[in-house]
């Protein structure tokens, strides 16, 4: 009992005092917890802080800037065919691929290495040529298809191509979508058929085309052909580089249009009544396009080929608001709520990034296999004879083998 007693008195002052402070911590009444939690965020809290980033704020920014370019290709085309009866929509395609001729593939003929000119052409030249022939005809395609069907059907049907880039990245590029990229998707797509309503309520349909099957085909094909194209350009910019992919496409757009050029417009080219206002419109055309196609793929590498096409939805009705001045289109409120439904679904689609699946691993060979079994079976008959050695009372050395 002393032993104990002067055991205890040789605790050391920390002890105790842990003890004691163990102790009132015992007696102390536990804090509720309610009040060290936050109260809950009112739902238009949340959703704006999910909604109002500078990323989604960014990717509208750079979308809408890609449907101020369109709209300046369609102002200053529609400008020439109605007021200059100019319609030579490959002529005007070529020289925007010459001009990415001379910018983007004169930049790849100046490297060396293995991003030069040379080694790209050898190794991937005939995936170029077919991505440059779907380019050139996707755009050929879209602008012929209105000499036989009618705006609405161009309009509407232009809009197969977004279903067909979801799924051709969903099995090329494994991207993953989820609930709210169809939601906002849909929401783009309602907003397009308000579009199309205005323009019939304000009397921008036009009449009948000479064959709706064609023109509508036409549009269905040009719609898939733009979808492999930009497909193909995001794989490109994410995985080689934005120069490699606007300098091929400039050399064999260069050389498809020009070919086709050669055999279905030389006439109307020769039919210009060439002046300044001419010249000027061409210029003004042929600025936006490269603009278009140098800026599209920055675009598309901080977002995805996507959610691009459904920022250009609203490209239209850009076009539709310089129209009013320079063409005297009638004005609908309903082109306002068709701007803000596609707005807000494009947010919607931007609102949640899309994941990329990975790459499903081969199985590996099991242990016990047929080829392990081979294996081993070789490795005993090669092994070396055992020897044993034995020595008798004679002193005589045994050599024996197995």
């Amino acid at each position: 009992m002393e032993e104990a007693a002067a055991a205890a008195g040789a605790a050391p002052p920390g002890a105790a005092a842990a003890g004691a402070a163990s102790a009132a911590a015992a007696g102390a009444e536990p804090q509720p917890a309610a009040a060290s939690a936050a109260p809950p965020r009112p739902l238009l809290a949340l959703l704006g802080a999910k909604l109002c980033t500078w990323h989604i704020l960014k990717t509208v920014i750079l979308g809408q800037m890609l449907s101020l370019f369109i709209c300046g290709t369609a102002v200053t085309s529609q400008y020439l065919a109605e007021k200059y009866q100019v319609n030579t929509p490959m002529f005007q395609s070529f020289i925007n691929y010459s001009l990415l001729l001379l910018v983007y593939t004169t930049m790849l003929a100046f490297r060396t290495g293995s991003d030069s000119l040379w080694q790209i052409l050898k190794q991937r030249w005939w995936k170029y040529i077919f991505l440059g022939l779907a380019d050139v005809e996707a755009n050929y395609m879209i602008v012929k298809a209105y000499q036989y069907t009618t705006l609405t059907s161009v309009q509407l049907l232009d809009c197969f191509g977004i279903p067909v880039l979801m799924a051709l990245s969903w099995f090329i590029l494994r991207a993953r979508y989820r609930l709210i990229h169809f939601l906002g998707v849909a929401v783009c797509l309602l907003g397009v058929g308000t579009m199309v309503g205005a323009d019939i309520l304000a009397g921008r349909q036009d009449e009948e085309g000479s064959d709706v099957v064609i023109g509508d085909v036409l549009v269905l094909l040009g719609a898939s052909l733009y979808a492999i194209s930009n497909v193909s350009e995001e794989y490109i910019v994410k995985n080689l580089s934005r120069v490699e992919f606007l300098g091929m496409v400039g050399l064999f757009g260069t050389i498809v249009s020009g070919l086709q050029l050669a055999i279905v417009e030389h006439r109307e080219i020769m039919r210009i009544q060439w002046n300044w206002k001419v010249a000027l419109l061409f210029t003004v055309f042929a600025l936006c396009m490269f603009g278009l196609y140098s800026f599209m793929p920055v675009v598309i590498k901080v977002t995805s080929a996507t959610s691009v096409n459904l920022g250009i939805l609203t490209a239209d009705l850009y076009s539709l608001f310089f129209g009013l001045f320079l063409f005297y289109y009638k004005f609908s409120g309903l082109y306002i709520l068709s701007f803000i439904i596609i707005m807000v679904g494009f947010v919607l689609y931007c609102s949640t990034p899309t994941r990329t699946a990975e790459p499903t691993a081969l199985p590996q060979p099991d242990s016990t296999g047929l080829d392990n079994a081979a294996l081993k079976l070789e490795e005993s008959d090669i092994e070396p004879p055992a020897i044993t050695v034995q020595f008798t009372r004679e002193e005589t050395v045994v050599v024996s083998t197995d």
